[in-house]
């Protein structure tokens, strides 16, 4: 099976590629390794990829790659590359979002008119719910952005159901919730409260802590993909979360035991495109996908943890010499 997966030196990215290869596939992985966050990090994640023959890199934008003879014989397509981060989505920067997260969707779809594939999974947010009043939140609950981010994450899953109504593109879209686990990119708050604790700093909090996050280990979401490749109705969007939520101030006596370390947190001011709460109703997942969540959030923070020692210790030695 040959399989392009979009994003492919990203968190999740990085991940489904070798879950891919692991089964058999060959894999091309495209990435345009956008410095949103240190390229040392996603050559850190690609490295492990290309040692294996099976997979085949592509540095490119998909604004300007030739696509028609990337998608020529593919079976299905991963499609995981987007600008992330909520609150760098504002002001001047939204024009990146725009042409990454909208324009790029666009362009895949229409090469994929003429060498259609038998799958092409978009990976899709929670954001897109924002103030939905719906806890849990359903695929049917009304759709509320309140970040541009969430706003051009909306409009490319829709444009792939326009691709499918119109040209039978079998386009099926997934909305993560709030993704953790080894490689979780830094900007994410696992990712930011580790670091600080790592180095004896105070963990930012935004607002009171009392905001509430259904969390998703990274593998489970991998399962999500895959799942989604093989089988499922075309045309469809799924939610895929842990299932359960939790409060965030919650959560400091979990990172206190499993480091060791006392935590210090320090107020920052609420930030805008936050959602209040985010809780995803899965059952449309487990019916359609056979998607169940397998790891509980304190044992996917403590592989996290893991990871963040070894990612700073390793990058602190490679500074020293």
């Amino acid at each position: 099976m040959k399989v392009l997966v979009t994003g492919a030196a990203g968190f999740i990215g990085s991940r489904l590629s070798r879950r891919l290869l692991d089964e058999g596939a060959d894999v091309c992985g495209v990435d345009c390794l956008r410095d949103y966050y240190p390229r040392w990090i996603k050559r850190r994640n690609l490295a492990p990829l290309l040692s294996d023959r099976r997979f085949t890199f592509v540095e490119a934008d998909l604004n300007v790659l030739p696509l028609g003879r990337r998608l020529r014989g593919v079976d299905t397509v991963f499609h995981l590359a987007a600008q992330a981060g909520v609150r760098a989505s504002w002001g001047r920067s939204f024009a990146s979002y725009i042409r990454d997260n909208i324009a790029a969707t666009q362009r895949l779809l229409e090469a994929a008119k003429s060498a259609p594939p038998r799958k092409l999974i978009y990976a899709s947010s929670s954001s897109v719910y924002g103030l939905t009043p719906d806890l849990p939140m359903t695929e049917t609950s009304p759709l509320v952005p309140i970040s541009p981010y969430g706003v051009t994450k909306l409009a490319a899953e829709q444009l792939g159901f326009l691709y499918f109504k119109n040209f039978g593109l079998p386009v099926v879209s997934l909305r993560f919730f709030t993704v953790y686990g080894p490689g979780q990119r830094p900007d994410m708050a696992f990712h930011k409260f580790f670091k600080a604790i790592l180095e004896g700093r105070e963990i930012p909090v935004f607002g009171d802590g009392s905001q509430t996050r259904d969390f998703t280990y990274v593998d489970d979401i991998v399962d999500a993909l895959v799942a989604a490749g093989r089988s499922g109705p075309d045309g469809e969007v799924y939610n895929v979360g842990g299932g359960h939520r939790e409060r965030l101030s919650s959560l400091f006596g979990v990172f206190e035991k499993i480091t060791g370390r006392p935590v210090k947190t320090r107020p920052v001011e609420k930030q805008k495109g936050d959602a209040p709460h985010t809780f995803a109703a899965i059952d449309k997942a487990r019916r359609g996908l056979g998607f169940s969540p397998h790891v509980a959030l304190e044992d996917g923070l403590e592989r996290e943890w893991a990871y963040i020692r070894d990612l700073y210790a390793k990058r602190r030695r490679g500074a020293a010499s």
